[in-house]
């Protein structure tokens, strides 16, 4: 499985805090069953400064040391990038990372704030669609302002949003309102990937795997695929143009 949302990098935002941790992130990924890992660490001007200079730093130093300690896995990198006017600065200066292109589309992990779907995302959506670049909106069940109507995010939906779930949240760890939210978004069919969201071994840890037992006792085969291999996959694939970011 390819997990495309991870705070694995070490010491740049609030997921691993060290290399230590990091490493064991990735031997929980492992045991997870993810076979790749896009590292996401956030892009919040103002609390989390990362670029994809700091980014990159912080990816090479994880992958020579995942290396020297044999673990399987491979560590792509992009960013959690939070929606707002910088995001549009980022573009012009073609400082996005993004997770994947797939034909003409780029994609993007795009944060929205935890208590609403701020006034003027759709024309953020809207133009960062007229560039080929398409937001994949990160855990739209963790939103207030979705818990209380799913119907919020339909307009982004509409202009072609994907949406992704965490797989935490399905399994209830965000609390009953996060997990009623998660499955009635995919009851709608407008999910297109879960992922781990992974911070820690202990809280926030990955879990994609009895995730996609759920969605397997819930929804069959069809889905779980669709939102644990297929979906990811297509997301995530290789960049044109534009290396050392998620292939």
């Amino acid at each position: 499985m390819i997990d495309f949302h991870s705070h694995i990098l070490p010491g740049i935002d609030d997921g691993a805090r060290d290399l230590a941790e990091a490493l064991a992130i990735a031997r929980a990924h492992v045991a997870d069953g993810t076979r790749c890992v896009v590292a996401t660490p956030h892009i919040y001007p103002g609390v989390f400064d990362n670029t994809p200079a700091t980014i990159a730093a912080a990816h090479a130093t994880l992958v020579a040391a995942i290396a020297d300690e044999g673990i399987a896995l491979e560590i792509q990198w992009a960013a959690e990038v939070r929606a707002g006017a910088d995001v549009i600065d980022m573009l012009a200066q073609g400082t996005l990372p993004f997770l994947g292109q797939d034909g003409p589309w780029r994609h993007l992990l795009l944060e929205l704030p935890d208590h609403q779907i701020p006034v003027g995302t759709d024309k953020l959506v809207a133009m960062l669609m007229r560039q080929h670049v398409k937001p994949v909106i990160a855990h739209p069940e963790r939103n207030k302002g979705v818990m209380a109507d799913v119907q919020k995010i339909k307009p982004l939906v509409d202009l072609g949003c994907l949406l992704q779930v965490t797989a935490g949240s399905v399994l209830g760890e965000f609390g009953s309102r996060a997990q009623h939210t998660a499955e009635q978004l995919i009851d709608q069919g407008w999910v297109h990937a879960l992922a781990s969201d992974a911070h820690r071994t202990t809280t926030r840890a990955p879990k994609i795997k009895p995730a996609r037992t759920w969605l397997l006792a819930r929804y069959g085969n069809t889905v779980a695929d669709a939102l644990t291999l297929s979906g990811p996959a297509r997301i995530c694939q290789p960049l044109v143009g534009q290396s050392g970011m998620a292939a």
